[in-house]
C-alpha cells in the first residue's frame, strides 16, 4: 500500500453555472467512495437549489463570503470560518454577494450526484 498520494491534476467537474470545482480526491478523481476533497470558486450571484444530501459536508472559506440556508436559518460565513453540515439536513448554498467566494469542501462519504437529492 502507498504511504501517500500527491494530487497534481484534480478532476475539473463540468458545470453550467459559472462555479469552478476541482476535485482533488474522491469518486471522480480516484474512485474513493469514503471522502471527497474539492477546491471551489463560485461567482457573485451564484446559487444552487435546496438539497438534502446523504453525506456530511465540511466547508472552509478561503476568500469572500458564502451563504447557507439550513432548515430556514440563514448563515453567512467569511474567510477563515468553517461549518459542518450533517447528512440528511436540508440546505441551500449560494453567493448573493458582489465578489467571488473561494472555499474547500470535504464530503464523507464522497460526493456523488446520486447522494445530493437536489430539489427541482
Amino acid at each position: 500500500m502507498e504511504k501517500y498520494t500527491i494530487q497534481t491534476k484534480p478532476f475539473i467537474v463540468p458545470t453550467t453555472d459559472g462555479k469552478h470545482i476541482a476535485e482533488h480526491f474522491g469518486l471522480a478523481t480516484n474512485g474513493d467512495t469514503a471522502i471527497s476533497v474539492a477546491h471551489m470558486k463560485a461567482p457573485a450571484g451564484w446559487s444552487e437549489p435546496f438539497q438534502t444530501p446523504d453525506f456530511d459536508e465540511y466547508t472552509l472559506i478561503f476568500k469572500g463570503k458564502k451563504q447557507f440556508i439550513i432548515d430556514g436559518e440563514t448563515i453567512v460565513l467569511s474567510a477563515g470560518e468553517s461549518i459542518k453540515i450533517n447528512k440528511g439536513t436540508r440546505v441551500q448554498y449560494s453567493n448573493p454577494f458582489d465578489e467571488e467566494v473561494e472555499y474547500m469542501s470535504v464530503c464523507t462519504p464522497a460526493f456523488s450526484p446520486n447522494l445530493v437529492h437536489r430539489e427541482a
